[in-house]
């Protein structure tokens, strides 16, 4: 049973429902907020003319002509004002169409006014509410465009004149329209880039958190399962032993694609200039595969880092291949201030002598330009270990940074 209040007692204001607020418009336009000032210079040179037309009208000849091209003045800055403000005019077309505008009103001072008037005065409309033409050309195209609009409304005043005056020290209209339009473009492709550099950090920052997201779900579900079943497959033997295998690798490439998918460095170099190198080898840790590493990240830049993980990669795909079955693999990291060295080594069958020699005489050159080369190409040394029936050991020591590059050779 509902209760109903009591006439005339107090009631509660309803709280869950709030007044509506307004909509609010995201300008998402990087020079935006160039536009929205850009309008307020507008207003303020608009104010200008209207005093300097009211201030020379007497003096013109055609005074009734010049208040008919003030209203039309009038018409385009309002108009235009509230289309750049707003966002639907800032194009070329429209950006085109006021040039036109404002250099056909600056050639109506020839009509309106006598060529006496016009050489000691500035041209009808003002130059400063002409210069609004120069600064959206800036806006929206760059210094460039904004220097070749100065130049035309610049050599539109002085075509009105019927004379180039080059002591600039007493007119320097040309100089202060092109350099206004150089300055404003300026400021807007600066504007431009910054906000690409912002966008692409957060596209990286939000690539790095989902691929962050799905290895952790691979690594509770997926990964472990593998672990499980290949683990499982060599206790059992017999014909689960193939089974095992294939599970160990379906794991260690899983793990790989991990790493690599929407991997920040790899899409792009200069959004992100050091990397955890201990965190980038962790991932190849498997039930083949051991990393050991310390604690603390080891921050070296982002292409070196990639350069050394490439080289392990190379170096594991050789334990897979050629080291025999059930080799497996052991991964140090050592963080020795100006230098860090990464060692890859297994328990396989070991490298017999003169098969290195024989591969290279044969054109198979993929560890000397795969492993090698890569580190070498840091200004590390690679250093192999090998004997018959005693595994491998590969030994990078790269220095942290291009200042400590080192000189070595392969051992």
């Amino acid at each position: 049973m509902t209760r109903r209040p009591l006439p005339g007692a107090a009631t509660e204001p309803d709280r869950t429902r709030e007044p509506a607020r307004p909509a609010r418009v995201v300008d998402h336009d990087p020079v935006g907020p160039l536009w929205r000032g850009a309008q307020i210079f507008r207003l303020l040179s608009y104010l200008y003319a209207l005093g300097f037309q009211i201030a020379v009208n007497p003096d013109l000849d055609r005074s009734g002509v010049a208040w008919v091209l003030f209203g039309l003045l009038s018409a385009w800055t309002l108009v235009s004002g509230i289309g750049y403000f707003v966002g639907f005019a800032r194009n070329r077309v429209w950006v085109g169409a006021e040039v036109v505008v404002v250099c056909a009103l600056m050639l109506s001072t020839s009509y309106v006014a006598g060529a006496d008037w016009a050489w000691h005065n500035q041209t009808w409309p003002t130059t400063l509410w002409a210069t609004n033409a120069v600064i959206s050309v800036a806006i929206l195209t760059g210094p460039v465009g904004g220097i070749v609009a100065g130049l035309i409304v610049g050599g539109t005043s002085t075509f009105v004149k019927g004379e180039l005056n080059l002591d600039f020290g007493r007119n320097a209209t040309i100089i202060v329209i092109v350099a206004t339009g150089m300055a404003v473009g300026l400021a807007a492709a600066n504007a431009r880039r910054v906000q690409e550099q912002l966008s692409r950090a957060a596209r990286i920052a939000a690539a790095a958190e989902e691929r962050e997201r799905l290895s952790r779900e691979v690594h509770d579900g997926v990964l472990q399962v593998l672990a499980l079943i290949a683990r499982r497959g060599r206790e059992i033997g017999g014909p689960t032993d193939e089974l095992a295998t294939l599970a160990a690798e379906q794991e260690r490439a899983l793990r790989r694609l991990i790493s690599d998918t929407d991997d920040p460095v790899a899409s792009d170099p200069d959004a992100q200039r050091s990397v955890d190198l201990a965190a980038a080898l962790r991932v190849f840790g498997d039930g083949r595969v051991s990393v050991s590493a310390p604690a603390d990240p080891v921050m070296i830049p982002a292409h070196r880092g990639a350069e050394i993980r490439a080289a392990v990669v190379n170096a594991l795909d050789n334990v897979v291949n050629h080291a025999g079955p059930g080799a497996r693999a052991y991964i140090l990291v050592e963080d020795l201030g100006s230098d860090v060295v990464v060692s890859v080594r297994d328990d396989g069958i070991g490298i017999p002598d003169g098969r290195l020699a024989e591969a290279v005489a044969q054109g198979r050159v993929g560890v000397s330009k795969s492993i090698v080369g890569r580190i070498e190409s840091l200004g590390g040394t690679a250093r192999l270990d090998t004997e018959t029936g005693a595994g491998t050991e590969w030994e990078f020591t790269v220095p942290r940074d291009e200042s400590g590059r080192s000189r070595g050779a392969t051992g």
